[in-house]
């Protein structure tokens, strides 16, 4: 194992018992060793998600052999390398996917989920990647199938996942439209390349959809609502179009009308990244590379940056995710 120096210990926020903000906890740990193709990356920044929050509530348990911390993406330079790692060296810059762990001075994650920091990003930019940009390529362009010259609907146009979708939607063609909570919201997302910012408070999106594409709908729809929205995504989507479910914030149970399925030949389907294999991930990681990052490099898309909060102050950045205020990605500075 190649390393530079390494304490022994490190500062983490763990969750020693589920419960709201103030269960995440300062610790500390004994800086992990990395296994056979790993790295151990000097986190300087980590990315605040929303399954962070539902681990902490106890809703979201790691998988088999992740870390007990929650933090899902975190960038860094690169401290030590276990056995077989070819692409990194000490002293390397990557930002990571990892499967929890980020939450920490160090953490742990495979050589094929780490990408180069793109040209110019902060370390704060940098951590606010992996996740958001994971999830929507996968859902989006390899479930979903997006292709240009489509229409494409994201739920939640204001977080960092919609504030994501909008923006590689937009940039490989799609004419996009989404949902927000506010004016404000909405005027965020227009401004990131949507064509058609729906205020899900004032306006039915399925009238507006129906209205923007001359009746036809929209050919893909990523949606983290679930619940009353799976009927009318339905409604709202176009013959043969692909519904892809990755969360359910509004309730993971709901009533259809089936034969709109039917009907309209629809595809519903869904997803979770966490639990998936490093090989799985890794593959995504490559198309990213290739297709995603020198968009990134010359600043095509950026994350839209919400709110830093220091490391120990994790507390606060889940009761700005929770309060649903945020636009773009919470992050927290760890340097």
């Amino acid at each position: 194992m190649a390393s530079s120096k390494i304490p022994e210990k490190m500062t983490v926020i763990a969750i020693p018992a589920p419960g709201g903000p103030r269960a995440l906890k300062q610790e500390k740990r004994d800086v992990p060793k990395p296994a056979a193709g790993e790295v151990l990356i000097r986190v300087r920044a980590a990315g605040v998600n929303r399954p962070d929050v539902a681990q902490r509530k106890g809703a979201y348990p790691p998988p088999p052999g992740a870390s007990d911390l929650p933090g899902l993406e975190a960038a860094g330079e690169v401290a030590a390398v276990g056995e077989g790692v070819t692409r990194w060296r000490v002293g390397d810059t990557v930002t990571a996917l990892t499967p929890g762990g980020g939450y920490a001075e160090y953490c742990i994650a495979h050589e094929t989920n780490a990408l180069p920091i793109p040209h110019g990003f902060t370390f704060t930019e940098a951590a606010a990647l992996p996740e958001t940009f994971f999830t929507v390529w996968h859902n989006v362009f390899q479930r979903g199938g997006l292709k240009e010259g489509e229409t494409f609907l994201v739920h939640g146009g204001s977080s960092g996942i919609g504030t994501t979708a909008i923006q590689l939607a937009s940039a490989f063609g799609a004419y996009v439209l989404t949902t927000a909570g506010s004016a404000e919201k909405c005027e965020a997302c227009l401004k990131l390349g949507a064509d058609r910012a729906i205020n899900y408070r004032e306006e039915d999106f399925v009238a507006v959809v129906k209205d923007a594409t001359g009746g036809k709908g929209v050919n893909v729809i990523l949606d983290m609502v679930g619940g009353s929205y799976v009927g009318r995504n339905y409604d709202a989507a176009a013959v043969e179009g692909r519904i892809v479910q990755i969360a359910t914030l509004g309730g993971s149970k709901a009533e259809a009308d089936f034969s709109k399925v039917m009907v309209k030949r629809l595809t519903h389907t869904g997803s979770t990244l966490r639990p998936r294999t490093v090989e799985f991930k890794a593959q995504i990681a490559a198309e990213l590379e290739a297709q995603v990052w020198p968009l990134l490099a010359s600043r095509k898309i950026a994350p839209v940056m919400d709110m830093i909060f220091p490391l120990r102050e994790a507390w606060r950045a889940h009761e700005r995710m929770e309060e649903g205020e945020h636009v773009g990605k919470i992050v927290l500075d760890v340097a």
